[in-house]
């Protein structure tokens, strides 16, 4: 792990499956492919629900945030670090996740593509 811009930051190599995963981006970008098993609530609406992820993550574990690209992911594990979440942000994002040969899928588990 390292601390990129003082935000902890793992590579898309580091993840294991079964690691929590939280993505970030809005609503066409996850239609259009996603990493299967991961939380979705877009940046646009994180605040307001909050709730969804402390309910879906796991109370010892850590929350892998991801984007397109790694931003948008950095602003998000930011926040959960400042509200004592062990967060970590996914650094290339779903572009790097594709690109490394990583499972990429449609809400209705076809093949997908990151935009």
């Amino acid at each position: 792990m390292s601390f990129a811009t003082g935000v902890p930051t793992v590579g898309v190599t580091d993840l294991e499956d079964g690691d929590f995963l939280l993505d970030v981006r809005e609503d066409d970008e996850w239609k259009s492919g996603h990493a299967e098993g991961a939380l979705h609530i877009p940046i646009s609406e994180f605040v307001a629900r909050y709730g969804e992820l402390t309910e879906a993550a796991p109370q010892d574990g850590r929350v892998h945030v991801i984007c397109r690209s790694g931003g948008r992911s950095a602003q998000v594990t930011m926040y959960l670090v400042q509200q004592g979440v062990d967060a970590v942000n996914v650094a290339g994002g779903m572009q790097m996740w594709e690109s490394a040969g990583r499972s990429v899928v449609t809400d209705d588990g076809q093949p997908g593509h990151v935009l």
